[in-house]
């Protein structure tokens, strides 16, 4: 563990370990190294658990967030067991998902029970059923083996065959017609959840933050999501409208069955002859791809941002070339690292500060230096 700064403000000190192995679809490059993303959310004072192959590139990212003027933790302790967690018990947690590993650290059944739950796509439309939170047409089955001749006939073509619980957009199959949903069905093991989904055809899809806090769910940030078919590449913000009243329901009932930490809803915006629909897909229980990016850019004071994935033929930080590109606290512009860990397999995500023609201008930048 490093050396630390004192600070003599009131807040709860923090240990973080957003390790994603416990969540995380398999075969995705460099999920082992997530865990650094959290940094720039932590505060001095705070605790962070970072994968050990994260420690060379400890010295570029703390120069790097000293030089755009982002605060953050120096006290690392470089593994992601879970256990450690326990360890601090002076200390509230945060997590990427509160799941098996994190209640056997720090129980909490109530926070545990309705991360299970939501996290679910078949719970999450009964329960926007029972708060009339608008959705699509969606069946949801106990198990693929219950879709039949009929189901398949009938079905609301052209439509989703969606696995229940998924991360990355894996088990999500569009099918046209009846042959190919027959198809869909065939990739699952009998006994999958799942469920069928009509297809919105939306003009975006919004990424729609809560932070649950001591005595309410608080609104964080609505972003854009900017997505390569199902898999998330990024956000932006502001998004084009925030809906908060579609979702506040169902935020405020997760928080009074023990929610805790930080979720967000997955909402579609499609149109509906000259009416503007905002269709709630799902309730993300957890930290998600915009929440790091969100964090950052509200710390710093930047408004206007966008947050996306660039491959690099880079594999350290210290040989990216961040000089008249890096944010300028003065200027509120520039570039931020945000997912630096990945660097080690050649894909980063960065927060973008600026309007969208400067946004347009670093993109390019970003580019050529990568």
């Amino acid at each position: 563990m490093g050396p630390e700064t004192a600070t003599t403000d009131s807040r709860i000190r923090t240990i973080f370990n957003h390790d994603i192995m416990g969540c995380t679809a398999e075969g995705v490059s460099g999920n082992h190294l997530y865990s650094g993303r959290a940094l720039g959310a932590t505060e001095p004072g705070d605790v962070i658990q970072l994968h050990p192959d994260l420690e060379t590139q400890w010295p570029a990212i703390q120069a790097h967030y000293q030089r755009v003027g982002l605060r953050h933790t120096n006290n690392v302790i470089w593994n992601t067991r879970h256990e450690v967690l326990a360890d601090h018990p002076d200390h509230a947690v945060s997590v990427f998902f509160f799941g098996v590993d994190e209640h056997a650290a720090r129980p909490d059944p109530d926070w545990f029970r309705i991360v299970e739950t939501i996290n679910s796509k078949n719970a999450f439309m009964t329960a926007a059923d029972q708060l009339k939170v608008p959705v699509p047409v969606t069946w949801p089955f106990p198990a693929v083996a219950d879709i039949g001749e009929a189901e398949i006939t009938t079905a609301p073509y052209p439509c989703y065959l969606k696995a229940a619980v998924s991360v990355s957009g894996v088990g999500i199959y569009r099918c046209q017609d009846a042959a190919e949903l027959q198809a869909a069905v065939g990739r699952f093991a009998a006994t999958t959840p799942v469920q069928i989904q009509q297809e919105v055809i939306a003009e975006t899809f919004l990424n729609m933050q809560y932070l649950a806090e001591t005595d309410a769910p608080r609104r964080l940030a609505v972003t854009e999501q900017i997505l390569d078919g199902f898999a998330h590449q990024g956000n932006r913000h502001p998004a084009r409208c925030e809906p908060w009243d579609l979702v506040e329901p169902m935020a405020q009932w997760l928080y009074d069955q023990g929610m805790r930490g930080l979720f967000a809803f997955d909402v579609a915006v499609a149109k509906d002859g000259d009416e503007t629909q905002h269709l709630a897909i799902e309730c993300n229980p957890r930290f998600n791809g915009a929440s790091y990016p969100t964090l950052i850019a509200h710390k710093l004071g930047v408004d206007q941002w966008l947050a996306r994935v660039f491959k690099s033929r880079h594999r350290d930080l210290s040989a990216l070339d961040l000089r008249e590109i890096e944010f300028d606290p003065a200027t509120g512009q520039g570039v931020v690292l945000v997912n630096w860990g990945p660097i080690l397999v050649g894909k980063i995500l960065v927060l973008i500060a600026g309007d969208e023609r400067v946004q347009q201008q670093l993109v390019e930048a970003i580019e050529q230096r990568l």
